[in-house]
């Protein structure tokens, strides 16, 4: 099977999607003839025309806010904003507007929005620009967050978020974009599900987007020294599929949570919680988790490395935690 780039998978699904549904377009800063600034938007405006790839001005406000509106007329936006740090400035139209109103028109409305933003660090882009904000969205009843690891969940993945009839924020991991793997060509769609990237017997790592690479090449290198790792890619923040990272930690007794965001107030918190709730008697250690220090991202290249959880730092820890056992 071909090997395409995640950047290439969004794309292909994008113009799966725009294809199959007329009422699908896109629109967001530089999207049309610039491609985006994520370059994932190559070749729509020529195969789709400006009236369905729309640049916008630089406000995100603006472009989330007519993306809502669309959405309730019938359409299905695909809304596009530079990095996930500029949420705030369209804050009150995700949390107030967009997650609420087929709540409150109980279910009569459909808001069949996509949100397709990047996050994360890695790459020099600074503290504005390099942020891990997906807690505070998961937080937002009537909001989905998808977060994919790689280029065959996320043509999957946007395509069921394309479809689906609730708001997606769909976020991307800067540092994944160019990482390739084996893509269908022919359309298909992932459920919100958890996915097992990596069966094992002696611990559990649950984890999510940039950092599902980062765990498998630590299973990797602790398989040699005979401790298997079994590692679960949750996908989803919301929905969030528990049952198999449930599973995984009943098997293998040991829970490891890793992930790029502040480790304090972070999405494994709430992973954690879930775990002792349902698995506590399962347990035969303490669950662990890792994330990054509460510090802005760091510019310099020598201490972001420092700030983005290490594979050594999961190797070691993942030691720590078999020790005595």
């Amino acid at each position: 099977m071909r090997k395409i780039s995640m950047r290439e998978a969004i794309n292909e699904a994008m113009h799966i999607a725009f294809h199959s549904d007329p009422n699908v377009f896109t629109m967001g800063e530089d999207i049309a003839v610039y491609g985006g600034q994520l370059r994932c938007s190559y070749g729509l405006v020529e195969n789709f025309g400006s009236n369905r790839v729309r640049d916008t001005p630089i406000s995100e406000m603006a472009i989330v806010g007519a993306g809502v509106g669309a959405a309730l007329h019938g359409k299905r936006p695909i809304v596009e904003l530079s990095y996930s740090d500029f949420i705030g400035t369209s804050f009150d139209q995700i949390l107030n507007q967009a997650a609420k109103i087929r709540y409150m028109y109980g279910g009569s409305v459909n808001i069949p929005l996509v949100i397709r933003t990047q996050g994360g660090a890695g790459l020099g882009n600074g503290a504005q620009h390099s942020q891990s904000l997906e807690a505070i969205l998961a937080h937002i009843p009537g909001i989905r967050v998808v977060m994919p690891s790689n280029a065959y969940d996320a043509k999957g993945l946007l395509l069921r978020a394309i479809r689906d009839n609730n708001p997606v924020v769909f976020y991307e991991h800067k540092a994944l974009y160019k990482q390739k793997c084996e893509v269908p060509e022919e359309p298909y769609e992932i459920d919100y599900t958890s996915d097992v990237k990596r069966e094992g017997e002696d611990l559990t790592i649950v984890t999510y987007s940039a950092m599902v690479n980062r765990s498998l090449k630590a299973a990797e290198e602790l398989e040699k020294e005979g401790i298997s790792v079994e590692v679960v890619d949750i996908r989803t923040l919301e929905p969030l599929d528990i049952d198999p990272v449930i599973t995984s930690v009943k098997k293998t007794g040991r829970a490891l949570v890793v992930h790029e965001a502040c480790k304090k107030g972070g999405f494994g918190a709430e992973i954690v919680a879930q775990i002792q709730e349902q698995a506590f008697f399962d347990l035969k250690s303490e669950i662990v988790r890792i994330g990054a220090p509460n510090v802005p991202v760091p510019f310099a290249v020598n201490l972001e490395k420092m700030y983005v959880p290490e594979v050594s730092l999961i190797v070691d820890t993942v030691r720590k935690m078999m020790k005595g056992n």
